[in-house]
């Protein structure tokens, strides 16, 4: 299989986050508010499908599709990538708070212990069967959150302003924009989204472009984040395709996966 490392850094496709205070200007009270309602209104939403299309600094292009459930919690998520002239693939599901992971590199089906799937079971961290100690529950969380709830941060940008109408994804949407310092959302945020700039870090990026496109509904459509940091560009877009369209997701087939836990227990013995 590809490395747990470039497992992550394909799932980063399924992190696109959003900001608060920018680099200046002055912000639209209404514009704000009109964000921050729309992230909530879609962060509510039983479910959503979604894309993301576009690059990652040094890991170059990704195309990521998915759909996710909210109760009980439940998601599929196929990420490609494509960098060197080399293609991987990712295929994610989460069933059960159970994650699960099949991986392609350049067309060819990776496996582990001559089985496609591998299975992280319920805990967040354990040690795989090669020694390696993993902590999976950032990769669970990304994969079975909504992404619309990144939009909410953009409300807090300090020069957030609306700049037309647009058509996205069949529906005629209201497009508001802004920037946002990292330094300065550090101060703003708690919980999950420290983990989400932590990431930005990661990739080198201190400032983010945000846009968003809210449609008639208070629905976010679409979100894109821009950036440019000491690894390159970073320029990925998210467009909610539709909303509580019902989610059916299965465990892969228990006779072509391996449970990572069982594999270590066995390497120990």
């Amino acid at each position: 299989m590809l490395g747990f490392a470039g497992l992550a850094v394909l799932l980063c496709a399924g992190c696109v986050g959003g900001a608060g205070g920018g680099a200046g200007g002055s912000s639209d009270s209404s514009a704000a508010a009109a964000v921050a309602r729309a992230a909530r209104a879609t962060e509510g939403v039983p479910s959503v499908h979604y894309r993301i299309s576009g690059r990652i600094p040094e890991q170059g292009q990704v195309e990521t599709e998915a759909s996710v459930a909210a109760k009980p919690a439940r998601a599929r998520m196929v990420t490609t990538s494509r960098a060197d002239g080399n293609a991987g693939k990712a295929e994610l599901r989460l069933v059960d708070g159970v994650l699960y992971q099949s991986m392609t590199e350049n067309g060819v089906a990776q496996q582990t212990h001559g089985r496609h799937w591998a299975d992280f079971g319920p805990d967040a961290r354990f040690t795989a069967g090669s020694g390696l100690k993993m902590d999976v529950g950032g990769l669970r969380d990304q994969v079975g959150r909504n992404p619309a709830r990144d939009a909410a941060f953009l409300a807090a940008a300090d020069d957030v302003r609306r700049t037309g109408t647009e058509t996205v994804a069949g529906s005629r949407t209201t497009h508001y924009t802004g920037t946002a310092t990292l330094d300065h959302l550090r101060d703003l945020v708690t919980g999950k989204a420290k983990a989400d700039l932590a990431q930005y870090k990661t990739l080198g990026v201190d400032e983010l472009t945000l846009d968003v496109w809210v449609d008639g509904d208070d629905h976010v459509r679409r979100l894109r984040t821009q950036g440019f940091g000491r690894h390159g560009e970073l320029d990925l877009t998210v467009t909610l395709l539709d909303f509580g369209t019902p989610v059916t997701v299965r465990a892969p087939a228990a006779d072509d996966t391996v449970d990572l836990r069982e594999q270590a227990g066995k390497s120990r013995g």
